[in-house]
Order: C-alpha cells, then sequence, then structure tokens
C-alpha cells in the first residue's frame, strides 16, 4: 500500500536518493541544480574501481550550456569533478540566488 501512496502523492523529498550539485555556466547569474541518482545514473569507470557521470546543464535565462563531469570512488562517494563553460557553487549560493528571484 505504500508504494501506491508513494505512487498517486508523487514522492517527498525524503523518498528522494538524489544527489544535487549546483552549477553556473560562464557569462551567467543562473546558478541551475543538477541531481544525480546514483542507483541509476552512474557509469562504471573503465579502470572498474569507481563511478562516472557526466551531465548537460542549461537554463531558462541562461543561452549556455555547462557540462559537469563527476567522478565517485566504489562507494558512489564523489571524488572530484570537472566543469567545462561553468563553475560548482553551494547550495548556499543556489538558495540566495532563489531567494534574490523571489524578491
Amino acid at each position: 500500500m505504500q508504494f501506491l501512496k508513494t505512487l498517486l502523492s508523487g514522492g517527498s523529498r525524503s523518498d528522494d536518493r538524489g544527489i544535487y550539485f549546483y552549477v553556473q555556466p560562464k557569462a551567467c547569474q543562473e546558478i541551475l541544480r543538477i541531481r544525480v541518482d546514483p542507483m541509476n545514473d552512474l557509469s562504471r569507470s573503465d579502470e572498474g574501481n569507481g563511478y562516472w557521470v557526466r551531465k548537460v546543464a542549461s537554463g531558462h535565462r541562461c543561452p549556455f550550456q555547462a557540462e559537469v563531469e563527476i567522478y565517485f570512488d566504489k562507494n558512489k562517494r564523489m571524488t572530484s569533478s570537472e566543469v567545462t563553460n561553468g563553475k560548482l557553487v553551494s547550495e548556499e549560493d543556489w538558495l540566495a540566488r532563489q531567494g534574490e528571484r523571489e524578491s
């Protein structure tokens, strides 16, 4: 029954197993939130000792895209990242930007 309740209600944030990253594309003020599902999005590294994921982030108000590659160890903990045409920022930066939009 709980499965049906979750399905019909759309789930909740507490049910979310996603890992969130925040990226700001070059020449843009917009900060984008990227969700990585460690159970579905990660690919096994060629060496077999970890995982990686590649995401392309694009916003509504920014014409530029940022490409993010994130690397994880065998326990699916982030070890490093590379961003092309942007930079990773903190969740606090993203929240502050959200607050500015609502004002």
